[in-house]
């Protein structure tokens, strides 16, 4: 690698002037043989020196002279990235300007249970069970439509009983968790108000290598912070963080609590949510990535209209080309995905797709490995047709792809957000689920159909009036629940201070149960 140098000449009165500004300097900094680090700021992740040594001082005081002077001597070359002869300063304000209105802070609480000093040898059970314990945590969260839909990651609010949503203008509103996405890490949060800022969203599939960024979020709890960077990389799988991953990586600064905040282009176009870091420190190193938003919009809508994510399904597992195995199958380059197996009457099959079969093309774009494959055919449209292109036996091969619906998850869906006052949803503190067939035997059910409690909060409402984990919700408000996303649906306008009347089958009986804030 080749180091290039920039020479700046001084000249000698320049000098003259930096030596004198040094000796003066050097006598005002007060003397303490001792470095020290503010304690006070160090759980906030920031640590201030202060007082600082002799040695310290000189140094401090060379550098900010070589700095006033160098600083004059490069006074006609530009700070601000310049593209086309344009300084980029003014467009990176009115970005931020912009944006900044649209991106929110999360607060989430959620109970935890510190793990009991149980003994078996101990009578009763002693100790077994620790008290429950609410543990805060912090994030962002992207305003997508103007009456209070917002997106954020799933692991920003995972279990939250507590949902805390701040405005850039300072205002607040408990949240409520629509649904969420695991599987790509979205989730999808609902407050009370109209006439809010959205987002503009982006084509994340035109993004390019080099392209400048913004990351826009509250990191450690500073909000409506904005970094800038570009766009380090494209399409980065196996980072770790979710089962389907395309991310962009950006060096654009992110830090803890800057999770579900907004990756934009220069004109304030979203292309990505960030989600994660990589750093041996816990603090930026300039390695971040972010959901496309591609991804995150499709996911998003899914998760509105649905409850769910529906995604297309391959019916055949994969794996990866390496270097020998592309030897063993004779391929011409080291990517795309090599079948293992077919499942019975799945869309691989029925595609005529068989073990030993290589995947390197979907409608003519190169498969890069099986992760690829995967995220390509979940994005598809269900019963839409595909054409794809094999290596079998060494020979060009292709095939017709029809996609089918991937088998439904159990995943869980929080209906409510807050348990500690009277002004909580009436459901608050509840976790439902659709019932399946897996999950029926699992619980024990004595229905196929409708929707199940599977977790409840001691000490809320619901289950002070009554309701217990394993009812299976027929009826709310006299409308019949078959599914969550029609669940969902009835509850969404329920107020505080509303009646939530549920039907509900509790080991073959039928039972009404009313819920409703005094």
């Amino acid at each position: 690698m080749r180091l290039l140098r920039t020479h700046v000449r001084l000249a000698p009165s320049s000098w003259f002037v930096s030596f004198i500004w040094l000796i003066w300097f050097i006598r005002l900094i007060p003397f303490n043989q001792k470095n020290q680090i503010d304690q006070t700021n160090e759980k906030n992740g920031l640590f201030m020196l202060h007082r600082p040594s002799f040695i310290s001082r000189i140094v401090i005081a060379f550098c900010l002279g070589v700095s006033i002077v160098g600083g004059s001597a490069l006074a006609g070359n530009h700070a601000i990235p310049v593209v086309g002869g344009t300084e980029l300063q003014p467009q990176i304000k009115a970005t931020a300007t912009k944006v900044i209105p649209a991106v929110v802070s999360i607060a989430s609480t959620v109970m935890v249970r510190d793990q009991g000093f149980s003994d078996e040898a101990l009578p009763f059970g002693l100790f077994k069970d620790a008290p429950a314990r609410r543990q805060y945590g912090q994030g962002s969260g992207v305003i997508v439509s103007s009456d209070g839909y917002i997106m954020t990651n799933n692991h920003v609010i995972a279990d939250a009983v507590d949902v805390d949503v701040i405005l850039a203008d300072r205002r607040q509103y408990k949240g409520r968790v629509v649904a969420t996405d695991p599987k790509t890490d979205v989730a999808v949060v609902k407050i009370h108000a109209n006439n809010l800022p959205v987002v503009t969203w982006g084509d994340s599939s035109s993004l390019a290598v080099g392209e400048f960024v913004l990351a826009i979020g509250n990191p450690l709890g500073l909000s409506r912070s904005v970094t800038f960077g570009i766009v380090s990389a494209v399409g980065r799988a196996d980072v770790g963080v979710a089962d389907f991953e395309d991310f962009i990586q950006t060096d654009a600064p992110i830090n803890p609590g800057s999770s579900g905040g907004a990756l934009v282009t220069l004109n304030g176009e979203l292309v990505g949510i960030n989600t994660a870091i990589a750093s041996p420190t816990g603090g930026s190193v300039g390695v971040g990535f972010a959901i496309p938003s591609n991804m995150a919009r499709a996911a998003m809508q899914s998760l509105i209209k649905t409850g769910r994510v529906v995604r297309g399904f391959l019916g055949a597992s994969t794996q990866d080309v390496t270097p020998l195995l592309g030897k063993i199958f004779r391929l011409p380059d080291v990517k795309g995905a090599i079948v293992t197996d077919v499942q019975v009457k799945g869309s691989a099959e029925r595609a005529g797709l068989k073990r030993g079969d290589v995947v390197v093309r979907f409608d003519g774009r190169d498969v890069m490995d099986s992760g690829h494959l995967r995220n390509l055919v979940a994005a598809a449209t269900i019963g839409s047709k595909h054409k794809l292109d094999l290596m079998r036996e060494s020979k060009p091969y292709q095939a017709e792809l029809i996609v089918q619906e991937a088998p439904r998850e159990r995943t869980k869906k929080s209906q409510a957000s807050s348990t500690s006052t009277a002004t909580a949803h009436p459901l608050a503190g509840v976790v439902f689920d659709d019932v399946t067939a897996p999950l029926a035997r699992q619980m024990d059910l004595s229905v196929s159909t409708g929707v199940v409690v599977t977790d409840i909060e001691e000490g809320s409402l619901a289950e002070s009036s009554g309701l217990q984990p394993g009812d299976v919700v027929i009826e709310l408000n006299r409308q019949p629940t078959p599914n969550f996303a029609v669940f969902q649906r009835l509850a969404d306008p329920i107020r505080p201070t509303d009646l939530a009347l549920l039907l509900i089958n509790r080991q073959g009986n039928a039972l009404y149960i009313p819920i409703q804030n005094e």
